[in-house]
Order: C-alpha cells, then sequence, then structure tokens
C-alpha cells in the first residue's frame, strides 16, 4: 500500500510559479512511475508529467518546457514545478503512482494509488 499526500497548491497570478509536493508512505516508494495529473472544472484528468522509478521525465504537450517534474526517493517525495503559469493551468493536480513497468502510463485509469490533490488557481 502506498499513501500519496500532495501539497503546495495556492493561488497566483499568470506567469507566476508553483512547486507541488507528494509524499509517499512506504518503503518501496522508489519502485513506482509517479505521474501528475490536471483536472480543469468540468472536465477530466489530464496528463501533466510523470517520472519513472528510473528518473526519467515524461511530459504532455501542455507542460511545453514550463513544468519539470523530479522525485527524491531518500525522501519519498515526487515533485511538480509549474513555472510560466496561465489562467487554464486552473484546477486540481493530482499525484498518482503505480508500480513501475516498462511503458510510462499517460491515463489515469492505469494508476493504483492516488494523492488527495492540490488546488491551483491561476489568476489572469
Amino acid at each position: 500500500q502506498v499513501q500519496l499526500i500532495e501539497s503546495g497548491g495556492g493561488t497566483v497570478q499568470a506567469g507566476g510559479s508553483l512547486r507541488l509536493s507528494c509524499a509517499a508512505s512506504g518503503r518501496t516508494f522508489s519502485t513506482y512511475d509517479v505521474a501528475w495529473f490536471h483536472q480543469a472544472p468540468g472536465k477530466g484528468r489530464d496528463f501533466v508529467a510523470a517520472i519513472s522509478s528510473s528518473d526519467s521525465p515524461w511530459y504532455a504537450d501542455s507542460a511545453g518546457g514550463r513544468f519539470t517534474v523530479a522525485r527524491d526517493n531518500a525522501k519519498n517525495t515526487a515533485y511538480l514545478q509549474m513555472n510560466g503559469l496561465r489562467p487554464e493551468d486552473t484546477g486540481v493536480y493530482y499525484c498518482a503512482a503505480v508500480e513501475s513497468s516498462t511503458v510510462i502510463f499517460r491515463h489515469d485509469h492505469d494508476y493504483t494509488y492516488w494523492g488527495q490533490g492540490a488546488q491551483v488557481t491561476v489568476s489572469s
């Protein structure tokens, strides 16, 4: 079992930055792939970025060089650094984890464990 707890959401003006954290319980965090999903108001969850157990990052086109995903296995924590935020980035951001595999999953139904979500609001 893995429990994920997110932090770092908030309200910023367009062009601003936020860093989300996803702290995991359990001793096997390093064997999990971790992803971040964005859910805009009234929409489904969209893939934003992921980092594999081997520390390889993957990004959606929408992340567009603005976002950086990272992990610190010693702290059992994954991060999403978001720069150049836009109003359309507003929504709830979820971290999710799944046991590592040979591919990075980009669909929410492929992930086993989920954080509670962090609200990000970007004002224009």
